[in-house]
């Protein structure tokens, strides 16, 4: 049976926030960027930084963090929005959203962005380099965790499942994957382009353990993430299931706003206000 939730969930005014922020960094720099692929994250990310993760924003490699991971790489305005109010970088940083002289491409990279583990956005990669962050952790016998966030079109990789079949071999209980089930990809649904169903079904046969999740539903993911491992001596799924561009009705859904260029400032207008009317 598939999973269901409540799509017509009101975001808190957190989450309104942090999705106006997204649309004010693209406005104010490039104009462009993968807005739907980024909203769906928002609730996802933010839960994970204000109460999971351990963390130093002005020691970033301080050796005791846990290792936060964005496989799913153009979804990262999600992730530099909060990434500057956590002050790994100034706030200033995100006007120069993928222009000359900033810091902040359209995909993460390690060295350039504070904050940031791995360079991601060629899909398929995330899983594989959480897999070593995992083992790694074990071998030094430390207590840091790793998540890694996939994209449901990134799952159409099959070095997700070469990773996923390692994971579960070496029974990595410190490292949980969570998927943005947004059951939409660049260029159409997922189950039009390559299904997944039974999607946690797979997972649990390569030794995960499971749960399906309302990935807009903080109280929902907070719950759940406190709770980590599910399992003792298994890695954890959990299949976040969202809705790609959820926070306007001119977003959700929308493919055209996968990745949007040009953004014009009667469409930021639009995005702002309809984020302020349609949830508060």
């Amino acid at each position: 049976m598939r999973f269901e939730f409540n799509q017509k969930l009101k975001l808190d005014r957190r989450s309104v926030e942090l999705r106006k922020e997204i649309v004010r960094a693209v406005a104010s720099s490039s104009r462009r960027g993968h807005i739907g692929a980024s909203f769906s994250l928002v609730e996802i990310v933010r839960v994970l930084y204000d109460e999971i993760l351990k963390y130093d924003s002005q020691n970033p490699k301080w050796f005791e963090r846990d290792r936060f991971i964005l496989s799913k790489g153009h979804g990262c305005l999600a992730l530099y929005v909060m990434l500057a109010e956590k002050g790994f970088f100034p706030k200033e940083e995100l006007t120069r959203f993928c222009l000359p002289g900033g810091i902040l491409g359209g995909h993460p990279e390690f060295h350039k962005v504070p904050g940031v583990e791995a360079s991601t956005g060629s899909l398929g990669h995330g899983l594989s380099i959480g897999l070593g962050f995992a083992l790694n952790a074990r071998i030094d016998k430390t207590n840091q965790r790793v998540f890694v966030v996939l994209g449901d079109g990134e799952s159409n990789e099959g070095s997700v499942w070469e990773a996923a079949l390692c994971i579960g071999k070496h029974c990595l209980s410190n490292l949980t994957v969570l998927i943005d089930y947004n059951k939409q990809q660049s260029f159409g649904m997922v189950s039009e382009v390559q299904e997944l169903e039974p999607f946690a079904d797979k997972w649990r046969a390569f030794g995960f353990a499971i749960k399906e999740v309302n990935g807009h539903d903080v109280e929902e993911l907070r719950r759940i993430l406190k709770e980590l491992p599910l399992e003792q001596n298994k890695p954890t799924a959990l299949i976040c299931h969202t809705i790609k561009g959820m926070g306007t009705e001119l977003t959700k859904g929308n493919l055209a706003w996968h990745h949007k260029t040009k953004i014009t400032e009667e469409e930021t207008e639009s995005l702002l206000k309809a984020l302020e009317t349609e949830h508060l």
